[in-house]
């Protein structure tokens, strides 16, 4: 592995070169847009990095406005949006499409686009060639994937390709098959360290940021405190440096249990059922359309005006 001096490195935990101007009396200040050198920054700050998915235009408005700092376009879109059993079924032009609707929709926040299963497993040369289309095509700031030590030079390879790469360990949803489910880690001690390791190789190859999935508490703790850059948990503990969820699991919008890790905030698919219930019911009571929701014709029609359609 070259020396990491000689990679681009996103997020030395120093501060900018130059501070930005200070505000005017009275002026009305526009978020600073984050950057994956600003997430890095954020680490040992006290300051939580707050990271949420969307998949398309009007969900990334909603997480913008309520002030994440990370968008993630996952490919949990195959689940939550799409019906798939598991991630796997995500294609590379679905997560691309996907991306540019949230991008069409945020200014601020990163936009970290999922890498589907398989478009970084064959060789470094695809890997690279799919990254480019996800900055390329669909607007990416940053790209994730899954997997430790064994993606390290991809992350590399990424990375000096002045592409950012966020990256996933723990629970990874795209080996559901070859680990035989969705199965924590870190529960033994070889797998505990495992885990360090793996995240000390991806800060190495140049990430800007990790995310812990399905990790005791203690073990993402001691993780986050051994790091350089943030941790991102998702059933990691309160000890990350930042926390992520999928979108539809805290609204309310997934069909079937969610899991333990998650806290939901809203019923919305309740919502939504009665919206639809009353529409039924509007319309076939006749409540629905009404002169409120009709337009006038503005004109006086003769009687025989549709004569010549005889």
């Amino acid at each position: 592995m070259a020396d990491s001096k000689d990679r681009p490195v996103y997020g030395s935990t120093e501060s900018p070169a130059s501070s930005p101007p200070a505000p005017i009396a009275g002026e009305k200040q526009v978020p600073s847009k984050v950057t994956a050198p600003s997430i890095l920054a954020r680490k040992g700050s006290g300051q939580a990095i707050l990271c949420l998915t969307a998949y398309d235009w009007p969900t990334a408005r909603l997480v913008d406005e309520a002030g994440f700092d990370l968008i993630l376009v996952g490919d949990s879109m195959a689940n939550v949006v799409l019906g798939h059993a598991s991630t796997l079924k995500i294609s590379l032009d679905q997560i691309i499409s996907a991306t540019r609707a949230v991008k069409r929709a945020v200014d601020r926040p990163l936009v970290v686009a999922d890498m589907p299963f398989g478009t970084y497993h064959v060789c470094v040369e695809e890997t690279l060639a799919n990254a480019l289309r996800l900055v390329r095509e669909g607007g990416a700031q940053a790209v994730k994937l899954e997997g430790g030590a064994s993606r390290a030079h991809l992350v590399q390879a990424l990375v000096e390709a002045d592409i950012p790469v966020m990256g996933h360990i723990g629970l990874l949803p795209q080996s559901v098959n070859s680990r035989g489910g969705y199965r924590i880690q870190g529960r033994t001690l070889e797998s505990a360290c495992r885990l360090l390791d793996d995240a000390l190789a991806l800060q190495e190859a140049g990430a800007f940021a990790v995310v812990l999935e399905g990790v005791p508490a203690a073990v993402a703790q001691r993780i986050t405190e051994r790091l350089r850059i943030p941790t991102i948990g998702i059933g990691a503990g309160d000890a990350c440096d930042g926390q992520i969820l999928v979108f539809h699991d805290v609204v309310g919008l997934t069909m079937g249990p969610a899991p333990k890790f998650v806290k939901r905030y809203a019923n919305v698919a309740d919502i939504m059922r009665k919206a639809l219930k009353d529409l039924v019911a509007d319309i076939q009571q006749g409540n629905f359309p009404t002169a409120e929701h009709t337009y006038d014709l503005g004109l006086d029609l003769p009687e025989d005006w549709d004569r010549h359609l005889e």
